[in-house]
């Protein structure tokens, strides 16, 4: 593939010959290597006071041999866990021109020594799965301009350097309706690894659906937060989970850790006649507690992985135009899902059969349509109205459209004049009250950057920069600490 000439627009047979044999010439050194041709910049003296400088060269690979590398080991359940799923679906799919390979359980202070053996043994696609890697990434980034990288979770970029997050902001608000209908003292806890921006949103969204069933009911819904700091560690997110069931009395429990510890606690005070309801978190956690398990998320990786790598293949994607690619994939695009257990068939169960008739019982008025519906069919009917959005997936791509994906309509004109270009609903649209977790020099958004209190007027629906740097909590959220 050949980049298209900026300038001049005037040029003699005599360069073009040249820029041929300068690509043929890159083309044959560089797939010697990675498969890649990259001339990062060739020039030619037109005139003694005129440079033409001809873009790069990348031709798209007949063979792809990608690598992953984890922060946790693949049998976590959670996170690791699906991340590999997603590269053992995309390695069977592709399996004629894709090898894979991966590392699992690796430190951040490991990622550079890793991914040097990957590009030593010929790796020229790299996946880092988790946040810490984004610095590190980034540096290998520039030390293997041939290699593509792609981070998982983070905001730095450069050519050969891409990001992308499937995110779960929106299946978080559905299981918070199921809380909020389910708790009988009104009082939810949440586990969380860390109370960065994805983990702050997530409890928010959850807590804003707990409330906007359960204040309906009666109740007087509070989340309390416990924080762990470790994204795998199954005794001290039991060890919370326990503080918040026999000090805090909450009997609804939703957690970022990527174990099933909490799921099997639940399960064991079940045993002993204590029913605490929880939501398993990233993989199917359905078999470990299902007395207990009401649903939860399932991030479904293989749908971004098949898409970079299909993009890589045909050449749509290569190690010059990276610096624009940034997924954030949600549940439109089908790489999130609401569920807690996947069958052999690959079918997913949303919700637990247990539940089901108790969601039903529950009936509760729609705010936005304005009648009265079981809590189960409010599930399904906002499940609905956050999938159709055809048009959204390809705004959420590039990190140069973003800005548009908060836009619900536009105006085209004629007599179908507004055009629905997000989803119908959204859990973040005002009115919304909170606090500032992080303020003044710490803080992420402009909000928390000005005031200790957040308040987003009633209409106004928050974007990506809002929802990736939020840094408060809606104001029924009760921050316990760490544990």
């Amino acid at each position: 593939m050949v980049y298209p000439v900026v300038e001049p627009r005037t040029m003699y047979v005599l360069v073009i010959i040249a820029v041929l044999i300068a690509g043929f010439v890159g083309y044959f050194a560089g797939s010697a290597t990675t498969g890649y041709a990259t001339v990062t910049e060739f020039k030619t003296v037109v005139s003694p006071t005129t440079i033409t400088y001809y873009p790069a060269v990348a031709v798209s690979p007949e063979k792809i041999r990608a690598a992953w590398i984890y922060v946790g080991p693949i049998g976590d359940l959670g996170w690791s866990y699906m991340h590999d799923l997603g590269r053992r679906v995309v390695e069977s799919l592709f399996k004629q021109w894709l090898e894979t390979t991966y590392y699992e359980a690796v430190s951040e202070a490991e990622l550079l020594s890793r991914i040097d053996e990957l590009v030593r043994a010929g790796y020229t696609v790299i996946f880092t799965t988790s946040f810490e890697f984004m610095e590190k990434t980034y540096e290998a980034a520039k030390k293997y301009p041939n290699v593509m990288f792609f981070h998982c979770s983070g905001y730095m970029r450069w050519d050969n350097m891409g990001t992308y997050f499937a995110d779960l902001y929106q299946v978080y608000y559905l299981n918070g309706l199921m809380a909020g209908a389910l708790t009988k003292t009104g009082k939810i806890g949440y586990v969380a690894a860390f109370t960065i921006p994805e983990v702050i949103r997530h409890i928010n969204a959850f807590a804003i659906g707990a409330k906007e069933v359960g204040e309906q009911l009666g109740k007087n819904i509070e989340v309390y937060v416990v924080e762990i700091g470790a994204w795998f560690a199954p005794d001290k997110a039991v060890d919370a989970a326990r503080y918040l069931v026999d000090v805090v009395g909450v009997d609804v429990i939703a957690f970022t850790e990527d174990s099933s510890a909490i799921v099997e606690y639940a399960q064991e005070q079940y045993k002993r006649g204590k029913e605490v309801y929880v939501f398993s978190h990233y993989g199917p956690m359905y078999e470990f507690g299902p007395d207990v398990v009401v649903s939860g998320q399932l991030v479904r990786w293989e749908v971004i992985y098949a898409d970079i790598l299909t993009k890589i293949r045909s050449g749509v994607l290569n190690p010059l135009n990276l610096r624009n690619v940034d997924y954030w994939y949600l549940l439109n695009t089908g790489a999130v899902e609401l569920g807690a257990h996947v069958f052999e068939n690959g079918t997913v169960m949303m919700v637990n059969p247990k539940f089901v008739p108790k969601l039903r019982e529950v009936v509760v008025k729609d705010r936005l349509a304005g009648d009265k519906i079981s809590v189960f069919d409010l599930v399904m009917r906002r499940y609905e109205q956050m999938r159709r959005a055809p048009i959204l997936q390809a705004l959420q791509f590039s990190a140069l459209t973003h800005e548009l994906e908060n836009l619900t309509y536009v105006d085209i004109g004629g007599k179908e004049r507004l055009y629905l270009v997000s989803t119908e609903f959204d859990p973040f649209i005002g009115p919304l009250d909170g606090w500032c977790k992080y303020t003044g020099t710490y803080a992420f958004t402009e909000y928390c950057k000005k005031s200790d209190k957040v308040s987003i007027p009633a209409g106004v629906r928050l974007g990506h920069a809002d929802l990736w740097n939020m840094d408060w909590f809606v104001s029924w959220v009760k921050y316990l600490g760490g544990r």
